[in-house]
Formats: structure tokens, C-alpha cells, sequence
């Protein structure tokens, strides 16, 4: 029922804050990142109806449209008629809305366009299919943006996948391998908070989650803001990983930190975070 607001999808702390810094700017890009299936819709559909007031004027192309939005226009590109992500966002730009989300960005036009949009004025969302949110600032430019536009534009990119919650009725802990700690501290680094003794957490199963031990979903997130030094090295055409670790310089927790934060606090297991989010 509804629609669910951010904090409920997982986003919390220093990633919750950036991302809400970024939407609330008049214009520019935020993209959201991930595989198909990695919740990337729900979160646009969450940031957009915190935005929807009688004040903005929000528009949508999307394929398919997922869950109706009261007060918000939202069209479904059909090729076959000629109504494309690129054909569609060039009659929006006519229209003059506010916030324009386009479903995906999948080839140079309509990365052109999306910056344009950025450029006149226009807060614009959309998807791209990368394995995390540096990457996606590359892909851009594989896509032919150019970089001083896309340094410019560019307010935060963020990076997510879906695990399932532990079942809270069945929920026992155990004390983990070495190697695992091991493994939960490296990745942590700074994040990690000594204590004497480290407990993981799975579900045994019950008939609440049908013997599964799994009960209900929450993201992992990562959030990156284009802060002045990340665009700067945008500009350079720095790798991936080159943003990736002045982000984290900056402060990001990665979505693997996320994920192993939310496993030590018990809610997710460390096979999840596992499955869906390799390095």
C-alpha cells in the first residue's frame, strides 16, 4: 500500500543526508544505479512523491509505468509509435516542468539530452545499469557526455541492491569464522567499532517465513555526491575507481559497508550482502 518514504527502503545516515542534499537542489542529475531488479524504480518512486507538491510540475517517461502517482504525468514510451526516452524528453523540454524523471538512460542522445535538461534548469532522474555509483560517472561519458557538462551537472549518483530482511521471529545468532571478521573488519576499515565479541545473525526458520529464515526486503545503499573534487576529476577523465576513493575520502560509505553495517546490527545475514553485492 503507497508509496514508502526513503528511510524506510533502507537509506539512512550519511547517505540518506546526501541524497536528500541533491534532490532538493533546483536542477541537475541524480541518477540511481544497479542491475535490474535492484529496487532502482521503488527509490525514484519515493524521492518523486516527496517532491510532489502543487508547487512542481513533475513528468515521467518511463517503460514500463510501475505504480501510478497522483498529480504527477507520467507516459509510456512506445517505440513503435516513435515516442522514444529521447523523442519523449525532447517534447518535455517544450512543456517547461520542473522535475523530469526518464526511465533509463541507454544511449548518447538521450545523455545529451538529460544534460541539456540539467543545464536549462530541470531536475532531472533517471536509471543506468552499473555495477556501482562511480561507475556510472564513465558510463556518461562512454555515452558521449561531455565532461565539463557532465562535472557540472551531475548532482550525486547512488548505487543500491535488495536483500532479504532476516526473519525477526526466528532470529538467533552465532559467532562467526575468523576469517569472516576478518573480512567485516577490512571492509568496514574505520566504520568498524571494536568490541570483545562479534555476533552474526540468520533465522532458523518458522512458519512466519515458511521456513525460509527470511522475512521481507531492505536495500544496501551507497550515495555519491559530485562534490568540487570529484567533478574536478570527472574533468580528468579519472577512473571509476579514482572517483570511488575520492568519494570514500569525502566520506561514502560503499554499499558493501552499508550492507555489512546493517548484518552487524542483524537485520540482513552476511550471505546476502554476499550475493548481491560483490566487489
Amino acid at each position: 500500500g503507497g508509496i514508502p518514504v526513503l528511510p524506510d527502503l533502507g537509506l539512512r545516515g550519511v547517505a540518506l543526508k546526501n541524497l536528500e542534499t541533491a534532490i532538493l537542489r533546483p536542477h541537475g542529475i541524480i541518477l540511481v544505479t544497479g542491475p535490474t531488479g535492484s529496487g532502482k524504480t521503488t527509490t525514484l518512486y519515493a524521492i518523486l512523491s516527496r517532491l510532489n507538491t502543487t508547487r512542481v510540475n513533475i513528468v515521467t517517461l518511463e517503460d514500463p509505468i510501475e505504480y501510478q502517482i497522483p498529480g504527477v504525468n507520467q507516459v509510456q514510451v512506445n517505440p513503435a509509435a516513435g515516442l522514444t526516452f529521447a523523442t519523449g524528453l525532447r517534447s518535455f523540454l517544450r512543456q517547461d516542468p520542473n522535475i523530469i524523471l526518464v526511465g533509463e538512460i541507454r544511449d548518447s542522445e538521450t545523455t545529451g539530452l538529460a544534460i541539456q535538461a540539467a543545464l536549462t534548469g530541470h531536475l532531472v532522474f533517471s536509471t543506468l545499469h552499473t555495477n556501482n555509483a562511480a561507475t556510472a560517472l564513465p558510463r556518461l561519458l562512454d555515452m558521449g557526455g561531455e565532461p565539463f557538462l557532465v562535472a557540472s551537472c551531475l548532482n550525486a549518483v547512488a548505487g543500491q541492491r535488495i536483500c532479504r530482511r532476516i526473519c525477526q521471529h526466528c532470529k538467533q545468532s552465532y559467532e562467526p569464522p575468523k576469517e569472516v571478521v576478518e573480512d567485516i573488519k577490512n571492509v568496514l576499515g574505520k566504520l568498524f567499532v571494536e568490541k570483545e565479541k562479534i555476533s552474526l545473525y540468520k533465522g532458523k526458520g518458522c512458519q512466519d517465513c515458511s521456513q525460509t529464515g527470511y522475512f521481507g526486503r531492505i536495500g544496501i545503499f551507497e550515495v555519491l555526491p559530485v562534490s568540487e573534487k570529484v567533478a574536478r576529476i570527472v574533468l580528468e577523465q579519472a577512473s571509476a575507481a579514482q572517483v570511488e576513493n575520492q568519494a570514500i575520502v569525502e566520506g561514502m560509505i560503499t554499499m558493501k559497508q552499508d550492507g555489512y553495517l546493517k548484518v552487524l546490527e542483524g537485520i540482513i545475514t552476511i550471505e546476502e550482502v554476499l550475493r548481491v553485492a560483490q566487489d
